[in-house]
């Protein structure tokens, strides 16, 4: 290999290792052929190639780390596809794009976009991939190698959205595959459908056409799973039950299981293959298997075998696409044993037993087994081969199938099957020692991406919405558990359990989240309930000591209902005293035995009751021993017991020693589950318009507002135009008329009729004239401007308006949002989701009062944001409503939540109340009016509605007569109830005029009496918890939650009978894809119809995804994408926003090239704060490359714990730089990539700047992540990784990370790492445009007025982080002097004794653990010269404070050499 290349520069003294060269010979080839920077490439030789694929890939076994190298530098982009033809093709060349794409996919990152940009020789790739796969052997390829070809093709089954792929994919799996079929099997088939006969006979009649060749290719590809169901046959049969064995041919067989899944689970590929899959008899031979009497190789084998049996016997009708009801189920399963007995009382007088018996005798396993099992093989398969199974017997022949397979295939065809629904309430919710550390089920989190796993995966499309619940079912219940064996791990290290000498438990350690139990017992089993067979409900007693500190005690008393706690069994064998290794499997060291959930149901109080939740005070209770009642797993209490009292294992519930808690935030999964499961057994009734895209089906636009059947053709919007000219310009390519002639008038409000856009008669052919008149037609709308009726005298009753000035894009947002049916927003950073949402909202509310609106957000954070906005519109707040636990960080004095709406309610009828009693007192009525409601109803009616009515009859004109203006006031009955409003009230210009304020008046009195009216049922309500449900069900118009609380409490808001007609949904792209869903059900459908007439979601899914911990549910199962990503994939119809108005336009630069032209408002172009520079900085953005410092870039402390010093000491000298020059810090934020970094960077600003008033704290130093959402003036951004990109090869990442700053943004990372990165070259290309060092103005201030004077003083640049320390350093003296001499003036003046300022020596002794050891720097050996002057009487208090910001400003060399350098210092001053 060419590795005679010199070595670096030696940064480390260490020679480089032999992996580094190996990689340095990919970099060498990619340099001189390749890479995308590289000058004067050499041409294309297939030699290179062959030898890549040799040397790198075959001989280091496909390792990972060499693959992601070649993915990496561009090869497949810029050298294997570009240059392919075929007449180049070969072994080594496909197998080379197939590892490529396999690593695309591994890595998540877009495969398939090289191919679609040359499309022309994929075809016949794929055709040499398809011949590869099935002749492999005759190729030459390992099996090895063919294993990679079958995951390529997986990876084609699961991207049927890309034309490309499913032009070539679906000659495979269309109906001519059925060729493959049993001639008897095909007949029955097509005989079942009637349709199917006649396209059969088609498909014959255009194969008679074909000439030879294409007659060859179409039987290859019809043929081609079929083939290869029979090559994967020799290779699992060639797998003995014992003995050494080869594991590429385990992990062949596994890879093919899991691509046959993935056909079973997709309708279009499952439709026809299903029968075909049937016909081959795959699973009955995968059952009968040696693999699979294996324990160890075959274990993951047996659970894919599983999913698969799961799904070829899944509850749908192939053709149709139909789920089947239990019903129908039960019926096809008696129509299979009914015939088989009719085919046995005529054909084979042996069975005569079995086919006179009732089918509830004979169709288990083991009456199956006893009928059949006598029979000769031969008879057995003529039993098969009259079913159409086999293939008839010729006469005289014995059958050359094991009797085995004969008897298996017979018994599984017709044994009664539980129904999926059964399986799953039987189904134990938390999960036990089993799950939890299996690692195919729940992989830890090192997982690579290489094998495959037993998970199901989320794609674009589901068979069934049980099928679509079901698989987001279990993968939550494993995300879930994965997050639980995290804890329980850390929790039992923390206690040490060891073995005392006299074999019991003695916990050598104490953890927070965990105790051990004194004392145990079951205290009830409850009977079933009707037609389960296990218990109703399963309660328990727990004791545990708390002899801890009070708050951790506090925090276990604090344990409420419905919290879950695992109880857990440990029988360490390490003698007292043995040390625990972190690194080595956990269960054997800790002995653990068992664990399991349970859930609190309260603590007991002396008396032993469960002391109730409520506003009572809780008793104080003596002692330290705490009993709780909780409820256990019904079903896992019976499979437990079963099993002990069956097979005579141990009870586990009389061996507990340990119970843990978890943090209330992370634990609500059980909740979560359970209403999953809940929704399963309910017809669970999602509208018409909304099934078949939910699952991934039909017309992706059909419920679109255009398509939908109700469309509403006039809206009234409201406040949503500031004038005419605005909505004029909002919909361009529109001609308005307007019913109002007078201009004076023609202000908002406005009523807008739309033209009928319903395309009902599509398909009717129109003549071509016709066609013209119909879009003249079309394109005008009638605008109605109106008057709001006066809502009375005072300043408050105007209305709010709003103030934005939407463009037409967020107009027809808010236009498709009003309508009925699916809105899909795509709100790119700064482009007014959150005005849009709540527009709408406003909207909605004022369109239609008598409908509510469910808002719900991924974060409380969102919530309150929509709040704020919401609370600034024309929205009467007692129909707004919040529930869940984040109404505290409401930035307003009002209360949202439900007590806090009860209490204001209570409030407000008190106001209105008085009001009445003021009206009375005013009017001289006598009497208590005002008492209740229902009193001032009553006062209402009898008194103030007569008094205007005949009021009205004395000012209103009568035939002929005209009224005097004056009579108006004159007669006005209430004038004395107005005198505290602006006077006067009436203006006395014109009749209209007067009549329209005493309308407006009147109006103010009704809207007292109307409130009141809503009020009363408060009255009656006497407990806060009615008053709360009465206000959420009936009175509340607008109510908002985060997803988790609508997941958590939907089985309460069901059983209240809540009711909503439309949801929002705000940062739809966060939300996982089951907690989306949830919330569309959150209310019972009434007569088998849902009410639900909107869904509106507003996200990004250029932004990141939900957070996923586990890399293998996140990657392999695709669990971290929401539902709004997967609509956009399937092509729903979204409206995306296309003007931002939060950054610079440069800044948005390096983010708008990821969205459909996204432009910029006209603000960010005229603005002045757009306009200046950044003082002291030359760019308003710069890349700033940072070297490895003292020979170290990126460490890695624990994995993928990443840090980087030399980034983060940059970054915090930019910081404090830019905070000398005046920045405000709260207009300053510092993110990165890495959650190590954070921690880095956090200790850098504590040792450097924290104390110290002249640069404090930024506004937040966090990881980009989580500052998704939020904005800041100034970012600092630290990419940390200097060896490979890592995950922020995630463009979603990148555009979260470039979006965030408003006016700066200053990114330190190793430049030559990222400008290679395929996927990041948009934004890197602009990025490495600007100089790579950073470039300074330290002479100019923050807020400085003059603009800036290129030509004055030229741009300093700094070298590298060191020198920007020093410069730090050395302003920062410079400015501790003027202001020492400034100060010493002041107090000679005044002489006043100097205060003593706060030494914080505690930063000066200890450097953080962060900080490593560092190079010379050069400001320590030269303190600055300005010290010059002898220090005077007045001036030594001063020194200790000045000497502790010297060591803020510098770098400790060494954590040793501190001290020292300290009295350098001192003696040089």
């Amino acid at each position: 290999m060419a590795t005679t290349e010199k070595e670096p520069p030696a940064k480390k003294a260490a020679a480089p290792s032999v992996s580094q060269i190996n990689a340095e010979y990919v970099t060498q080839l990619a340099n001189k052929y390749w890479a995308p920077n590289a000058k004067n490439k050499l041409p294309f030789d297939p030699k290179v190639m062959e030898d890549v694929y040799e040397k790198e890939i075959v001989q280091s076994k496909f390792s990972i780390r060499k693959i992601m190298l070649l993915e990496f530098s561009q090869y497949l982009e810029n050298y294997l596809w570009v240059n392919y033809t075929p007449d180049v093709s070969s072994k080594a060349y496909l197998m080379s794009i197939c590892c490529i794409v396999n690593e695309k996919f591994r890595e998540n990152v877009p495969a398939w976009e090289v191919f679609k940009k040359e499309p022309n020789h994929f075809p016949f790739f794929f055709k040499c991939v398809m011949e590869a796969v099935l002749t492999g052997d005759a190729a030459g390829l390992s099996l090895k190698e063919e294993t990679v070809v079958l995951v390529f093709l997986d990876h084609c089954f699961n991207s049927l959205e890309v034309d490309l792929i499913r032009e070539q994919v679906q000659q495979l799996v269309s109906l001519p595959m059925w060729m493959c079929l049993l001639p008897s099997r095909l007949q029955q088939e097509l005989k079942k459908v009637p349709k199917l006969q006649k396209f059969w006979n088609l498909i014959k009649k255009k194969f008679d056409q074909m000439d030879a060749d294409a007659a060859e290719q179409a039987i290859k590809e019809r043929t081609f799973l079929s083939a290869l169901i029979k090559k994967f046959r020799g290779v699992l049969m060639s797998i003995p039950p014992t003995g050494p064995l080869s594991m590429d041919k385990v992990h062949y067989c596994e890879r093919f299981i899991e691509l046959i899944i993935d056909l079973e689970a997709l309708l279009p590929t499952r439709r026809w293959f299903n029968t075909v899959l049937d016909d081959a008899h795959l699973v009955v031979s995968c059952q009968l298997s040696g693999l699979l009497q294996r324990e160890t190789e075959g274990h993951l084998f047996c659970q894919l075998l599983d999913m698969l049996k799961f799904y070829s016997g899944f509850e749908i009708n192939d053709q149709t696409g139909n789920a089947l009801t239990q019903k129908e189920m039960t019926t096809l399963h008696y129509d299979k044993i009914t015939s088989l007995q009719r085919a046995a009382f005529s054909h084979f007088p042996e069975l005569n037993d079995f086919a006179m018996s009732n089918v509830a005798a004979v169709d288990t396993r083991e009456s199956l087994t006893k009928h059949f099992g006598h029979l000769s093989p031969n008879m057995l398969h003529r039993v098969a081969s009259y079913l159409c199974l086999l293939p008839e017997l010729p006469e005289g022949q014995d059958t050359t199938t094991e009797k085995d397979f004969l008897l298996e295939l017979l018994v599984s065809r017709h044994e009664r099957r539980i129904s999926q629904i059964e399986q799953l309430n039987q189904m134990p919710l938390y999960p036990t020692e089993k799950i939890i550390w299996d690692e195919n089920i729940v992989p830890t989190e090192y997982y690579s991406g290489e094998g495959c796993l037993a998970l199901p995966k989320l794609n674009l499309q589901f068979l069934t919405l049980h099928d679509y619940l079901l698989r987001n079912f279990n993968l939550f219940r494993l995300e879930s558990t994965y997050e639980i064996r995290q804890d329980i791990e850390d929790v039992v290290w923390r206690m040490k359990p060891w073995q005392s000498e006299y074999g019991g438990v003695v916990f050598g350690g104490w953890a927070r989240m965990a105790q051990t139990i004194t004392a145990f017992s079951i205290v009830e089993v409850a009977k079933p309930n009707i037609g389960e067979s296990w218990p109703a409900r399963v309660r328990a007693d727990v004791t545990v000591n708390l002899n801890v500190q009070d708050h951790i005690k506090h925090e276990w008393e604090g344990l409420r209902k419905h919290d879950v706690c695992f109880l857990i069994t440990v029988r360490p064998n390490l003698p007292y005293g043995t040390r625990f290794d972190r690194r080595q499997p956990f269960m054997e060291q800790t002995g653990l035995a068992y664990v399991r959930g349970c859930e609190v149901q309260g603590m007991l109080d002396e008396k032993g009751r469960v002391i109730e939740e409520g506003p009572e005070p809780k008793p104080k209770l003596r002692g330290d021993n705490r009993t709780f009642r909780v409820w256990l797993d019904p079903n896992q209490y019976q499979q437990d017991m079963t099993s002990s009292i069956q097979s005579g294992t141990e009870d586990p519930y009389e061996t507990f020693n340990i119970i843990m808690r978890r943090k209330p935030k992370e634990n609500n999964f059980k909740a979560v589950l359970e209403t999953i499961r809940n929704l399963m057994n309910t017809e669970c009734v999602v509208p018409d318009w909304l099934h078949d895209i939910i699952i991934g089906y039909g017309d992706p636009g059909s419920a679109h507002y255009s398509k939908m059947p109700n469309q509403i053709s006039t809206l009234d919007f409201n406040d949503t135009f500031l004038s005419l000219e605005h909505l004029k310009s909002s919909f361009p390519g529109y001609s308005i008329k307007v019913t109002e002639e007078n201009g004076d008038l023609q202000v908002p409000p406005f009523r807008i009729k739309f033209p009928n856009q319903n395309k009902a008669d599509k398909g009717k052919k129109r003549k071509a004239n016709e066609d013209v008149e119909e879009k003249e037609e079309e394109k005008v709308l009638i605008v109605e401007p109106y008057v709001t009726p006066n809502r009375g005298p005072y300043p408050y009753n105007q209305p709010k308006r709003n103030t934005i000035q939407f463009t037409p894009t967020q107009i027809e947002a808010i236009r498709a949002g009003m309508q009925p049916g699916l809105t899909m927003v795509v709100g790119p950073p700064g482009t007014g989701k959150t005005d849009v949402a709540v527009q709408i909202i406003s909207n909605i509310y004022h369109n239609f009062p008598d409908q509510r609106t469910l808002i719900v957000t991924h974060s409380n954070q969102a919530l309150n944001q929509l709040f704020e906005k919401i609370m600034a519109l024309d929205i009467d707040e007692r129909h707004l409503l919040r529930l869940g636990h984040g109404e505290e960080e409401l930035e307003t004095e009002k209360d949202f939540s439900r007590y806090g709406r009860v209490n204001y309610v209570l409030a407000r009828r008190l106001e209105l109340l008085k009001e009445v009693g003021r009206l009375q007192e005013s009017l001289g009525v006598p009497g208590d009016v005002s008492y209740t409601c229902e009193t001032a109803g009553h006062f209402y009616l009898y008194q103030v509605m007569s008094r205007w009515e005949e009021y009205m009859s004395k000012v209103k004109p009568k035939q002929g007569k005209k009224v005097e203006v004056g009579d108006v006031a004159a007669h006005f009955p209430f004038q004395q109830y107005f005198s505290n409003a602006p006077q006067p009230v009436f203006k006395g210009r014109s009749y209209e005029e007067d009549m329209d304020i005493a309308e407006g008046c009147y109006r103010h009195i009704k809207k007292i009496f109307t409130q009141l009216e809503e009020f009363r049922a408060f009255e009656l309500l006497r407990s806060g918890l009615d008053r709360s449900k009465y206000l959420l069900v009936k009175e509340a118009k607008i109510i908002a939650m985060t997803c988790t609380h609508a997941a958590l409490k939907r089985h309460d808001l069901v059983e209240l009978a809540f009711k909503y007609d439309n949801i929002l949904m705000e940062e739809a792209a966060q939300i996982l894809e089951i907690e989306t869903f949830i919330p569309l059900l959150l209310q019972n459908p009434e007569d088998g119809y849902s009410r639900l007439k909107r869904w509106i979601m507003i996200g990004d899914h250029h932004q990141l995804p939900p957070v996923i911990k586990n890399m293998a549910f996140q990657k392999y199962s695709n669990m971290e994408q929401s539902l709004f990503t997967r609509f956009v994939r399937l092509g729903v119809p979204t409206i995306d926003l296309d003007a931002q108005g939060r950054a610079r336009a440069s800044l948005c630069n390096l983010y708008n090239w990821r969205y459909k032209h996204l432009g910029n408002l006209p603000h960010v172009q005229q603005l002045p704060e757009f306009q200046v520079p950044n003082p002291g900085l030359t760019f308003d953005f710069q890349l700033i490359n940072v070297e490895d410092f003292n020979g170290v870039g990126e460490t890695e402390p624990t994995p993928y714990f990443y840090q980087n010093l030399a980034e983060a000491e940059y970054s915090v000298a930019l910081f404090m730089y830019m905070r000398l020059l005046g920045y405000p810090a709260d207009r300053i934020s510092i993110l990165t990539t890495y959650n190590g970094q954070k921690h880095l960077i956090r200790d850098v600003i504590n040792q450097r700047c924290a104390a110290n008033p002249f640069f404090g704290q930024p506004n937040k130093v966090t990881t980009v992540d989580r500052f998704q959402g939020q904005q800041n003036d100034y970012i600092i951004l630290s990419l940390v990784r200097t060896k490979a990109v890592g995950h922020l090869r995630d463009v979603r990442r990148l555009v979260v990370a470039m979006s965030r700053a408003r006016l700066g943004l200053y990114i330190f990372a190793r430049v030559s790492l990222f400008q290679n990165c395929f996927e990041l070259t948009p934004a890197f290309n602009q990025l490495t445009a600007r100089p790579l060092q950073l470039h300074i103005r330290p002479h100019e201030y923050y807020n400085q007025e003059q603009p800036r004077d290129e030509s004055g003083q030229p741009n300093q640049v700094v070298k590298d982080m060191p020198e920007m320390a020093n410069l730090v350093y050395n302003m920062y003296m410079h400015m501790m002097h003027r202001s020492q001499k400034y100060r010493q003036e002041q107090q000679q003046k005044m002489a006043l004794p100097p205060k003593q300022a706060k030494s914080d020596a505690a930063a000066e002794e200890a450097p953080s653990d962060s900080q490593k050891p560092q190079g010379d720097t050069p400001m320590e050996q030269d303190p600055p010269g300005d010290t010059g002057s002898e220090p005077n009487a007045a001036d030594t208090s001063e020194t200790p404070n000045e000497r502790d910001t010297e060591n803020h400003a510098k770098m400790p060399e060494h954590p040793g050499q501190d001290s020292d350098s300290d009295e350098d210092q001192a003696g040089d001053q």
